[in-house]
């Protein structure tokens, strides 16, 4: 060996132990609770040396940097310096060289974040899985479980992760993907046998007392789970898992305040991961805080603006704020990236009804319309969207359909008030045109046509032309037709006079009701008088239940 190849092997030698120097020194700052200082450590270990793998999985596996900053941390690695060092130390060729480094490359990939660059990541894997035959390789099965969790996908998830744990039940790595994957699934006897066998044999994990705490959660017993999550959290403070889970038990009992400042410990431990922010967002959306809620949750987005989830509640904030057309904008985009991910649809039933109860608000009915039907398709039957699509007919002018719907509610719920008045209003509104149909048809030879123009107008048309007609117009040379449409103008105007003087007692609630059921389905003419405040009654109460329904929908 001459004296160059000497010199090099000695850098080489040198580069490690300083690597390794930066390594250890980042393990003593996250002792101290210093996780700035312990992640420029870990950094400059990977940049020394890119083939120091512990320190790129402290990063990793602590949530230490946002998705965005791993992802431009590892393409300023710079992987060519496994293929010169590789070259000159072991006289390979640099094409084996080039694909060691590609390797490392791809190794690393699979260790990112799933929330973008989901295409990249596939190709990694199959790349690993087919020309390196790596496909039972159980950190690439464990990423590849974490993937389909992240896409809602959890019975294929929970699959893979019971591959590696039937081939190597002490991988503790994979354990707090395969509980949350129960969890969700609700498989409580699965989670009852794992925790007692992990409880016999391995008293000293972490991992153990999360699995306890997990299966005491998921049966309902919060206190004994709180119990459980704070010994893991005790026996490992930077265990992530153990933290968001004894958060968990305050938000599932209603303690707001002390699951917000669980939250706080867990945003702070864990400062690359969107999650302990994006939870304390929906803590302060349910104490009504708005601007508290958007504040939180806008950091949420500045560490990871790829989880459907958090644009959803993004929107729910900007619907509560009447900024429908941001929650317009929100929701969709939060679709159309479940969309992109290859995220399962069932998933997000809830996103597109809020979607749809924001297009109501907005007066785009037959948008809304659209998407409560897709609702419907895909999650069956749900009183709230069932009564908020009954809504939205009424708006449209189809009573008819809207008595259907609504009946279908009071199906499920026989006691929902909401439902109740909206269908008294579709019955009273469909007799009305029923009517005026039977007018029509024994009118003469233009009832057939005027039925049919005056039902595809819908009844708010049909009453605006109305009372244009009645004040003046009707003088001499009109044909038979048009002095038929004007008596059935005047006749709907004075049945509507009528039935606001029949209900107008009770120090003017009777007035607000009736002026609300007119100005939702008949627009009223400027010379009727109407009562302040009619349109905030019935009509109010219908958007306060989209309100809630969209509500009702993040939770779920």
């Amino acid at each position: 060996m001459d004296k160059s190849e000497e010199r090099e092997r000695e850098d080489e030698a040198n580069i490690k132990f300083e690597a390794a120097m930066c390594y250890l020194r980042g393990l003593c700052y996250a002792k101290q609770n210093a996780f700035d200082r312990a992640k420029e450590c870990y950094k400059d270990a990977v940049r020394i040396d890119v083939q120091c793998f512990e320190a790129f999985d402290q990063l990793m596996r602590n949530n230490l940097m946002s998705t965005d900053e791993e992802w431009t941390f590892l393409e300023s690695l710079d992987f060519d310096f496994i293929a010169v060092t590789a070259a000159a130390n072991d006289n390979i060729s640099t094409s084996v060289a080039q694909e060691a480094a590609e390797f490392t490359r791809m190794l690393y990939t699979t260790r990112l974040p799933k929330y973008k660059n989901v295409d990249t990541f596939e190709a990694a894997t199959e790349t690993l899985s087919t020309h390196y035959n790596l496909a039972e390789n159980p950190d690439l099965l464990l990423s590849r479980a974490e993937l389909l969790y992240t896409h809602c996908r959890f019975t294929e998830a929970l699959s893979l992760t019971q591959d590696i744990l039937s081939a190597d039940k002490h991988n503790f790595s994979a354990i707090p993907l395969h509980l949350a994957c129960l969890h969700e699934l609700n498989r409580k006897n699965d989670l009852f046998l794992i925790a007692h066998e992990l409880a016999d044999h391995h008293p000293e994990e972490p991992c153990t007392w999360l699995a306890v705490g997990v299966y005491y959660l998921t049966i309902s017993r919060v206190a004994d789970a709180r119990r459980f999550f704070s010994k893991a959290s005790m026996m490992d403070p930077h265990f992530g898992p153990a933290w968001i889970g004894f958060a968990h038990t305050f938000a599932a009992e209603g303690e707001h305040d002390q699951a917000i400042s669980a939250y706080s410990t867990a945003a702070r431990l864990f400062q690359g991961t969107h999650l302990p922010q994006l939870f304390l967002g929906m803590q302060n959306l349910q104490l009504n805080h708005m601007s508290l809620a958007e504040e939180y949750l806008r950091a949420a987005f500045q560490l990871c603006k790829a989880d459907p989830l958090l644009l959803n509640e993004m929107g729910v904030v900007f619907y509560h704020q009447n900024r429908m057309s941001a929650a317009i904008e929100t929701f969709t985009s939060a679709l159309k990236i479940a969309d992109i991910i290859g995220s399962d649809s069932g998933a997000w039933v809830a996103t597109r009804a809020n979607l749809g109860h924001a297009y109501r608000r907005t007066g785009r009915f037959y948008e809304a319309l659209d998407e409560f039907n897709e609702v419907l398709r895909q999650g069956g039957k749900d009183a709230g969207v069932l009564c908020s699509k009954g809504l939205v007919l009424l708006e449209i002018g189809n009573p008819l359909e809207a008595v259907k719907t609504l009946h279908q509610v009071l199906s499920i719920t026989p006691q929902d008030p909401v439902a109740g008045d909206l269908m008294a209003k579709a019955l009273e509104e469909n007799s009305l045109l029923e009517g005026m149909g039977s007018a029509r048809t024994g009118g003469g030879g233009g009832g057939g046509s005027g039925q049919a123009s005056f039902t595809s107008g819908g009844a708010r048309g049909a009453a605006t032309a109305s009372f244009d007609t009645a004040n003046g117009s009707e003088g001499g040379g009109m044909s038979v037709e048009e002095e038929f449409e004007n008596m059935l103008r005047i006749k709907k105007r004075d049945a509507v006079a009528a039935r606001r003087g029949g209900s107008s007692g009770g120090n003017g609630k009777g007035v607000a009701n009736a002026g609300t059921a007119g100005g939702r389905l008949v627009e009223l003419d400027e010379d009727e008088p109407v009562a302040d405040g009619g349109g905030s009654s019935a009509g109010g109460g219908g958007g306060g239940g989209g309100g809630g329904g969209g509500t009702k929908g993040r939770r779920g």
